[in-house]
């Protein structure tokens, strides 16, 4: 037969962990055909690969790119990464469904980012099918925000919700998984969703199983209640019955290094009694997400403007003194040189400075400065916290039961100072703690980019190189695979990675991206 790919003398990193081993992959259509010899074999492309390795494209456990895909459909940053899907809607975010509750506020709230982007969906269903119109070049899998869901019923205020108000959530968690979510995600310290209760979520949890979904969470606490919310999202499992995929695992502060070591053997405990429990990570000693989160919940509770009347008040900013120096510095210890400024579309000039700095600049002290950039920035500013240790990162990167997530997003090129992350974590992993640190092995590595996340995903069909899986590839060369982005210089593109293939489409060859093919797939869960 005549392949339409043949990838000839590969050094093939399967996925499921097993050592290399040197072969022929054939591909025809959007599939892989054989794995062999096929030496005999002709095809309409060959690509001869003698030194470098061929492994199954990677699959990014935790992104955020829901809407900034508008923008970038050819998601530039993660193609060139050698990532083939990115799973969405993390955190308890997702951009449906929206409601007269909470529709205007979200538009609000896309605008300020991604101005250009037109939000023309209500459901979950019509989100997804925007996504498929925009043909994307990378697959997607979708999550249901809890925190969209709470909001569209009850708006963004701490109240609970009536028996009637869960009927209506539980009624559109049930609509986004027939329109093909994956699972449901919380971000149990962002507004509304730190407002909920566990019983809330469980209820919630129980709707998406139903589905054959499972249930990520950004815990309620990453600091010094570590292990008390690593034993809440497990609760939800066990009472719901559901998968748990534990967002981001780390120790963020100083009093609370060391505690991933006790999370990560809680994490074994309750698997190796049959309960499906794991977690994402990434390979970085830093966090990053909006400046607002420094604030007291119900100070940032409720819509944009009702936060800006509050910031605007000097007797909220004093209270908000008093909390941050019980809070932010005796809980996480963290400085005010530990927070970099990511993004701020008023003051592009702070954009990779440090709070003290930007403080000094501006001959303010450091919660009137904090203040002043949401207020200027209408809360859209972004932050860059470090506030972990290497140990922990190498501890939770290194573990069998964790995933590779970016909890980055598809961006445009040279805009803000993103976290490095959104450009370097795959190969990153490759680069540092396999073949410098020499802690992890290659085929476990990839194991962690590909068949570990599509085991959790039930994405049966990839993640692994074999006949009859979807040929979804990534070939890249072992000794110069490279991140090269930095706190400082963060828009840099990785070395190394020479192939990328989607869907049996080559997207990326000899190291550029072909920007004219978008073959990307929207997956919906069966």
């Amino acid at each position: 037969m005549v392949y339409d790919i043949i990838i000839r003398r590969g050094i093939v990193v399967d996925g499921t962990g097993s050592p290399p081993f040197r072969a022929d992959i054939g591909i025809v259509g959007d599939r892989i055909e054989a794995v062999g010899d096929l030496s005999g074999e002709r095809a309409e492309v060959v690509l001869e690969v003698p030194n470098l390795m061929v492994s199954p494209g990677f699959i990014d456990m935790h992104n955020h790119s829901d809407v900034s895909l508008f923008e970038v459909p050819t998601a530039d940053n993660y193609i060139l990464q050698g990532v083939t899907t990115i799973v969405i809607g993390n955190c308890g975010h997702s951009p449906a469904p929206l409601s007269d509750v909470n529709r205007e506020e979200y538009v609000k709230e896309i605008k300020k980012e991604h101005p250009e982007v037109e939000v023309r969906w209500e459901s979950f269903g019509d989100y997804l099918k925007a996504l498929e119109e925009l043909k994307p070049a990378i697959n997607i899998v979708p999550l249901v925000g809890h925190g969209t869901v709470r909001s569209a019923v009850i708006g963004f205020n701490p109240g609970q919700p009536s028996r009637d108000d869960l009927e209506k959530m539980k009624e559109y968690v049930r609509e986004a998984m027939e329109a093909g979510a994956f699972g449901i995600s919380t971000g149990l310290i962002y507004i509304p969703g730190t407002f909920a209760t566990t019983e809330e979520i469980i209820e919630l949890a129980k709707v998406s199983v139903r589905y054959g979904g499972i249930y990520a969470t950004h815990m309620r606490n990453e600091g010094v209640g570590l292990l008390d919310s690593v034993y809440e999202a497990i609760t939800i499992g066990i009472r719901a019955g559901i998968p748990v995929e534990i967002s981001h695992l780390k120790a963020s502060g100083r009093p609370s290094w060391g505690k991933v070591v006790t999370a990560l053997r809680i994490i074994e405990d309750y698997a190796s009694r049959g309960f499906d429990i794991s977690a994402d990570a990434y390979p970085y000693t830093a966090a990053s997400t909006s400046l607002l989160t420094l604030l007291p919940k119900d100070i940032r509770s409720g819509k944009t403007e009702e936060v800006l009347s509050k910031l605007r008040n000097p007797e909220v900013v004093e209270r908000i003194r008093k909390e941050l120096a019980g809070g932010i510095f005796e809980e996480r210890y963290i400085s005010w040189s530990d927070i970099m400024i990511s993004y701020s579309p008023k003051h592009r000039e702070f954009e990779g400075m440090r709070i003290d700095k930007i403080a000094q600049t501006l001959g303010l002290d450091p919660v009137d400065t904090v203040v002043k950039l949401l207020i200027d920035d209408e809360l859209a500013t972004g932050m860059v916290t470090f506030g972990m240790r290497e140990e922990d990162v190498r501890a939770v990167i290194t573990h069998p039961y964790v995933a590779i997530g970016s909890d980055g997003s598809v961006g445009k090129f040279g805009v803000g100072k993103p976290h490095p992350r959104r450009y370097g974590t795959f190969p990153r992993v490759i680069a540092k703690y396999v073949r410098e640190e020499k802690v992890l092995t290659l085929p476990e590595a990839i194991r962690k980019m590909t068949s570990l996340p599509a085991r959790k995903l039930r994405l049966w069909d990839r993640g692994v190189i074999r006949p009859g899986f979807k040929a979804d590839i990534t070939i890249f060369n072992y000794y110069t695979i490279e991140d090269t982005a930095t706190y400082e210089n963060p828009h840099s593109y990785p070395k190394g990675i020479a192939y990328v293939i989607v869907n049996g489409k080559i997207v990326v060859e000899e190291g550029r991206l072909i920007s004219r093919v978008r073959v990307g797939k929207v997956l919906r869960k069966a």
